[in-house]
């Protein structure tokens, strides 16, 4: 239903090196790198991170985004929040089913070097 969305990344080298890993295990590449923007995807860049503007309306502090990548399985997750880890994610939520969700969400939640709170989500898992 998302065509795509971008976020501005503090230091866009730190936040490529931390996209690479988590995303890379969940199937999804880099596909495009500009200067100022990288985008990843399967077939096409869904998501962007950009470099932060020095001024104008998206220059100020960055507010916490909230951003669930899709896993096709509970291990996908798991593979996600490990490589999270080792790039120095802050846990927000380690990998675990999420029943007030619904019956078969499994889901682990980061914070990302800009401190978003990103997500990895299976919607297949049944209930353990």
């Amino acid at each position: 239903m998302i065509d795509h969305l971008s976020i501005n990344c503090a230091d866009l080298a730190r936040s490529a090196a931390f996209y690479d890993a988590v995303l890379g295990v969940l199937g999804h590449t880099r596909l495009l790198d500009f200067d100022v923007a990288v985008g990843y995807g399967t077939g096409q860049p869904r998501f962007w991170i950009g470099a932060q503007p020095a001024e104008g309306p998206a220059s100020g502090p960055n507010r916490e985004v909230h951003v669930a990548f899709s896993a096709t399985s509970a291990d996908q997750v798991r593979a996600f929040f490990e490589a999270a880890v080792a790039q120095g994610a802050e846990v927000l939520h380690e990998p675990r089913h999420w029943p007030e969700y619904h019956d078969h969400y499994f889901g682990a939640f980061v914070r990302d070097p800009d401190g978003n709170n990103v997500e990895a989500v299976c919607h297949t898992v049944p209930p353990a």
